[in-house]
């Protein structure tokens, strides 16, 4: 598996004309390596030229954990604390030529740190932008990749029916957000990649962190969160009534619960990311919310809580078998509160599956 993504990998640079393509530790080292490594304070760098094996410069004690079969040959350049990084990384370069070369980088995810060392030891080399290129080679997720999503997403939902059992009126958000992780890492999640839980006239904003504000009758209760598996990343919102709500409450609920539904069924092969966004926003603005929608209708969700394609108004891409992303439409009055439904979906070879199944009827607490 790891083998055939590099072969995409160096046609996708080749097509580029990059002569080497440098990644930091995170999500596009661990899909093509399966290496998940985190960066620190010590520089770490992969480097994979068009031609030749790939290299990896990092810390001594870095190396001395890896694994021992790593899926394809990578010539290790490791450096000790005392030592310092310089000499590694001077040795890499040498290695792979690359002074003068054309270097594709991950503008999201490259440090200033390793930049400056890599320029400093290729001298006259020429740094390119190579971020869309490496969404078409994670885009659509194979078999293993949507196995690792469905036990994250298993995980979440699993999680959210124990904590929301429990869930009273007093208890604080904080509170909740942690039983909720809590909860996750029982379940068997490798890490919790976040979680949003507010309530009553707060959840009028989209993203805001959990605070100690306790939790009152009338009020509606927002809970987003995700568990992470095998690298994938689960992403769930629900929306809970705390007893009786306002009646507008009540209407909205039913609104963005018919813009979701909206939303999910536009999904097919073939239509234009902008296409699920204008489904779920056309319901919303028909019943009178549409300025109170105030963000895009889904992200994509993988090995990143959000990463391409961006279900938004805009979005010309066209949607292909194996994408993966959320369809997530909300309303949010200020003063008032707000309503989210989010699911996670994947583009089949007919239409689409909605991978998560937990229910989107309002429940009341």
């Amino acid at each position: 598996m790891f083998k055939t993504r590099l072969r995409r990998l160096i046609t996708l640079q080749s097509a580029q004309a990059l002569d080497c393509v440098a990644l930091m530790p995170g999500p596009n080292l661990r899909y093509l390596t399966g290496l998940a490594m985190h960066p620190s304070e010590r520089p770490t760098l992969a480097l994979f030229p068009l031609h030749g094996s790939p290299a990896l410069i990092l810390p001594l004690l870095e190396a001395q954990g890896l694994p021992e079969n790593l899926p394809f040959e990578v010539r290790l350049f490791p450096y000790t604390d005392e030592e310092g990084p310089q000499g590694a990384f001077e040795a890499a370069a040498a290695a792979l030529e690359l002074a003068g070369k054309r270097i594709g980088v991950e503008f999201l995810q490259m440090r200033v740190l390793e930049l400056r060392r890599l320029e400093q030891v290729a001298p006259g080399c020429h740094i390119l932008a190579f971020e869309a290129f490496l969404h078409e080679l994670r885009a659509r997720k194979d078999d293993s990749e949507l196995d690792q999503m469905r036990r994250a997403i298993r995980i979440t939902e699993d999680a959210l029916s124990a904590t929301i059992a429990q869930v009273h009126p007093g208890q604080t958000e904080e509170e909740i957000a942690t039983e909720l992780r809590v909860a996750m890492l029982r379940a068997g999640a490798e890490e919790v990649a976040f979680i949003i839980a507010v309530a009553g006239p707060r959840t009028a904003s989209p993203h805001v962190s959990p605070s100690s504000r306790p939790l009152e009758s009338g009020d509606v209760l927002i809970v987003d969160c995700g568990a992470v598996y095998g690298g994938y990343v689960a992403d769930i919102t629900r929306t809970f009534a705390v007893g009786a709500i306002p009646a507008e409450l009540e209407r909205v609920y039913a609104v963005v619960r018919a813009a979701n539904e909206a939303g999910r069924a536009a999904v097919r092969p073939g239509v234009a990311a902008q296409e699920v966004d204008r489904a779920a926003r056309r319901v919303i603005a028909e019943a009178g919310y549409g300025e109170y929608f105030v963000h895009r209708t889904g992200h994509g969700l993988g090995l990143e809580v959000h990463e391409p394609p961006y279900i938004v108004e805009g979005n010309e891409e066209i949607l292909r078998p194996g994408m993966t992303f959320t369809v997530e439409p909300g309303v949010y009055i200020p003063a008032l509160g707000g309503v989210r439904i989010e699911d996670d979906v994947v583009v089949t070879s007919t239409g689409a599956e909605t991978l998560t199944t937990y229910p989107r009827e309002l429940t009341r607490l």
